[in-house]
């Protein structure tokens, strides 16, 4: 197909006012570019390379501007979907940023990482016209595109000095967007960060081949050009107590966006052995400590592994099987204890990672890890299932085939079947409301059943996404510009 040809036939009809929907439904959806599948086996690159100019306006056609923009409903901070795409579509990508910036400040990051599939493409009129979410306009292609595109220094301006300040705990996407907004507002505002560098998950759970840390690091070096100070190797629960940070130190309000990096274990025999990591260990050493650059400057300790076998179906599952793969690995199995269709991980992630070579062992789960005569890893045994009626969630629930059992020959476990809220916040803070799974409580503005405490992200929701975090962000910036007013 000619896209440049296509292109052209669009744009005439559209300035002649003759573009109707018939001829949106006949432009085929853009593939996004990426890496050669072999090729980027053995480099941390980004895989997807971004639409090329033309991709974009094409896209872009392709958004019926539906009166009622139902895509608006399924984006957790509500972006003006429908006009930064119009914005795209008449070839003003400077007001398509504008646009996108009013309400979300890392377009670049969400435009990576956000599962749009399951939030705002969902509800995608054209998606619905062809029966297939998977056609639906590529919103989040389209929001990555402008903001790559138009990278600027801008610094957002900041509200005279209130002499009023908030602590941020933890740099993650949610604490970025409350220390923009209430930074903006002219409050002192300091971030604290346990790690030895901000970011949060975008920097040690992420990898660099989905999300450059650039573009992170950009969004960061904006905060402190605002005035926002960030403090590293900080932690609140050790360091400083929150009483002790309002108490002691003078923050009227604090914001905590610590996330939930509590790993989650099978609780089978063998899971202490020498070669089984979390995926969190794991992806920190490989994300944050670099250990994919071993031998090249870093000198992260990493099991160099031959078989690798990955527990989970998620995207932090397929995350850290496509880096092991990275770090050389012979062969690396996803085992899943449901089917393929059950998988909550993204369709592109699970796509890439087949391309990359990463064996799908589904309707799996092992039953215990091996171990030789010192201690290593040197196999798993496995147990087969099949699908039952649906459990609580919807989905279909796994039975076990009995005697079924086998051996997979692997000599590094990694699990990824979640994460819990770290209790240490729970331990230190006196009358801060916690629910049974170890989440704080918060009301609709994000507060905290303590004075001048809100939270949001992963802390209150478990395991969420970018973008949730960062509308939670939003709600409880607002409320703490408000509450200081008073």
């Amino acid at each position: 197909m000619d896209i440049t040809k296509l292109l052209n036939e669009m744009l005439e009809k559209k300035a002649k006012g003759e573009l109707k929907a018939k001829d949106r439904y006949t432009i085929p959806m853009q593939e996004m570019p990426a890496q050669d599948a072999v090729a980027r086996r053995s480099n941390v690159k980004e895989v997807a390379t971004g639409y090329t100019a033309e991709q974009a306006h094409l896209e872009a056609l392709r958004c019926l501007q539906c009166p009622t923009a139902p895509c608006i409903e399924g984006c957790p901070v509500r972006i003006d979907i429908k006009g930064f795409i119009a914005a795209i579509a008449d070839g003003d990508n400077s007001k398509a940023l504008e646009i996108i910036k009013q309400n979300s400040l890392l377009p670049a990051v969400c435009g990576r990482v956000c599962p749009q599939e399951v939030q705002c493409q969902e509800k995608c009129t054209v998606g619905k016209k062809f029966k297939d979410i998977g056609q639906s306009v590529s919103i989040g292609r389209l929001e990555r595109y402008v903001a790559d595109l138009n990278q600027s220094s801008a610094v957002p301006a900041v509200a005279p000095a209130t002499g009023k300040k908030v602590a941020v705990i933890g740099s993650g996407p949610g604490g970025i967007v409350v220390a923009a907004d209430t930074r903006r507002a002219g409050h002192e505002v300091t971030i604290f960060e346990a790690f030895h560098k901000p970011g949060g998950v975008m920097v040690y759970g992420i990898p660099e081949f989905r999300l450059p840390k650039a573009i992170v690091q950009e969004e960061l070096q904006t905060l402190e050009k605002m005035g926002v100070k960030i403090a590293c190797n900080f932690i609140v629960g050790r360091t400083r107590t929150i009483e002790q940070l309002m108490k002691e130190d003078g923050f009227e309000a604090v914001y905590i966006g610590v996330g939930a990096g509590l790993p989650k274990f099978m609780n089978i025999p063998g899971e202490q052995l020498v070669g089984v990591y979390s995926a969190n260990e794991y992806l920190t050493r490989a994300n944050l400590m670099k250990a994919y650059a071993f031998g090249k400057g870093a000198d992260t300790p990493i099991a160099v592994s031959k078989k690798v076998a990955v527990l989970g179906g998620g995207n932090v599952a397929m995350d850290a099987a496509r880096v092991a793969v990275r770090l050389g690995a012979e062969k690396v199995y996803l085992v899943y204890r449901r089917s393929e269709v059950e998988m909550p991980a993204r369709i592109e992630e699970v796509h890439h990672a087949k391309e990359e070579g990463v064996i799908f062992c589904t309707l799996q789960n092992p039953k215990q890890i091996l171990g030789d005569d010192k201690g290593n890893v040197k196999g798993m045994e496995v147990l087969r299932y099949e699908l039952g009626a649906p459990d609580d969630s919807g989905r279909r629930r796994p039975v076990e085939i009995p005697g079924s059992e086998f051996v997979l020959d692997v000599d590094t476990v990694i699990v990824a079947i979640g994460n819990g809220a770290n209790p240490l916040l729970q331990q230190t803070t006196p009358g801060l409301q916690f629910n049974k799974w170890g989440n704080i409580v918060v009301d609709d503005n994000c507060k905290t059943s303590l004075e001048g405490v809100y939270a949001g992200g992963d802390i209150v929701l478990g395991a969420a996404t970018v973008i949730l975090a960062m509308g939670q962000g939003r709600i409880a910036a607002a409320a703490i510009n408000e509450y200081l007013k008073t």
